[in-house]
């Protein structure tokens, strides 16, 4: 992986990443395209509400325990990757060395944007008492959208937006501070893999 430097004054805690690994993502998007039996409509919050105004999107979501099933190998090679990225984002925040002696990943997501689909509800990943275990966000785009075709994800007090890109993975803080929205997406398809670092309840 190598880490993508934003040309800007203003601190953000937003890591980026280009993550060279093309077979990986191409696979992850077989695997969606291949489960349609697992597909689902994209909802909100806690409470699992669909609003389809705020949030338009196709997913599967996965229980870490699956991945103990060989139908499910290809997510281990992806979070290899992701752990790659989370150490070197250490490495940018010395702080955060030694104070997570570990963090766990619940249930993530895999999603796709049709024409159309979007999650342009603005919002934060930290927002009630059934989400303050989470610490950061992390997603990675597994296929390229041009600029003109729409489905940037917008920070919206850093004045970010970040087009989509083949293997290039984002983590940031789940705090109010990092509210984000995923802008409609025009034509083609848009696929992420998407999900939480949180704190262990054990």
């Amino acid at each position: 992986m190598k880490r993508i430097m934003r040309e800007t004054d203003q601190v953000n805690f937003i890591g980026e990443w280009n993550v060279p690994n093309d077979r990986l993502f191409d696979d992850l998007v077989n695997f969606f395209e291949d489960n349609k039996h697992l597909h689902k409509k994209g909802v909100i919050g806690g409470n699992k509400n669909l609003n389809l105004e705020k949030k338009k999107t196709t997913e599967i979501s996965i229980d870490p325990i699956k991945l103990k099933n060989q139908q499910y190998y290809i997510f281990k090679e992806y979070f290899d990757e992701l752990l790659k990225c989370y150490n070197d984002y250490k490495e940018q925040w010395p702080f955060l060395k030694g104070k997570f002696k570990s963090l766990d990943i619940p249930s993530f997501n895999l999603q796709r944007y049709l024409p159309g689909d979007h999650f342009s509800q603005m919002h934060s990943e930290r927002i009630s008492t059934p989400t303050m275990h989470r610490v950061f966000a992390w997603m990675t785009y597994l296929n390229d959208v041009k600029v003109e075709d729409g489905g940037c994800t917008e920070f919206m007090h850093y004045n970010i937006k970040i087009n989509p890109e083949k293997g290039k993975t984002l983590i940031w803080p789940a705090e109010w501070t990092h509210a984000h929205a995923g802008q409609i997406l025009k034509k083609h398809k848009k696929y992420i893999i998407t999900g939480w670092m949180c704190f262990s309840f054990n």
